[in-house]
């Protein structure tokens, strides 16, 4: 009789969530905003290579002493990357399952794409791949330096200008914004519908916020290997 009661339990409401299209589409929103957060603030960050080593050093150690004395040295910076690590992985899952079940429910390919679908909407999936293994190629080569032949642990300044100084490293830096871009300006549009704040009126105040924040994040990060390649920073 107790197994009986057991197995006729009800799933609990975060499983009932997880399990459902709609909860999925809200995690990849809540997620998404996450990430560009974060996004806006290192963009901002990354252009502080434009007033000289000393103020971009300065700012990169400002990052590992966050929180002091409160919290210990580089304690604020791993929290930061712990609640984005979860942001992505939550992500990419969500948008994998989501994925899957679209194809399930239509084993058929489309014969003709919508007219009125965006660059952008069509290529999510390989968009999101690609900053995948961006992210994962950033992290070794001006974290960890494992790809980075010259890199140099605690000059995070000159790291950057020897990681854009090479051609692949301009290549793969600005293939990875570019899909960046792509990616938020649909992002973005589709997070507001998904959370309830997309309406008929306010569509097109949502769609001009996605593209200015597309357009903003990738100029501002593409400036910097820019300035490198062209001796503006050096």
């Amino acid at each position: 009789m107790a197994l009986a009661t057991r197995t006729d339990r009800r799933p609990s409401m975060t499983r009932t969530l997880w399990d459902s299209s709609v909860g999925k589409k809200t995690i990849m929103a809540v997620s998404g905003l996450i990430m560009l957060g974060y996004l806006a603030v290192h963009m901002l960050g990354n252009l502080k290579i434009f007033f000289g080593s000393g103020e971009f050093n300065h700012y990169a150690h400002w990052l590992r002493t966050l929180g002091e004395p409160f919290l210990h040295y580089e304690w604020a910076l791993w929290i930061i990357r712990v609640v984005l690590v979860v942001a992505v992985v939550l992500h990419a899952v969500s948008a994998y399952q989501l994925s899957r079940r679209d194809l399930r429910a239509r084993p058929t390919a489309y014969v003709h794409k919508k007219a009125r679908s965006s660059y952008a909407t069509r290529t999510m999936r390989y968009g999101g791949v690609i900053l995948a293994l961006f992210i994962v190629w950033h992290i070794l080569d001006l974290t960890t330096g494992t790809v980075h032949s010259g890199f140099q642990p605690g000059h995070p300044y000159q790291n950057v200008l020897d990681t854009f100084s090479t051609w692949y490293g301009n290549v793969i830096y600005i293939v990875a914004v570019l899909a960046l871009g792509l990616h938020v300006q649909h992002g973005f549009w589709s997070a507001a519908q998904t959370l309830g704040v997309g309406s008929a009126t306010r569509d097109r105040v949502l769609k001009t916020l996605a593209n200015v924040f597309a357009v903003v994040l990738t100029a501002g990060f593409v400036s910097v290997p820019v300035a490198v390649m062209t001796g503006v920073v050096s």
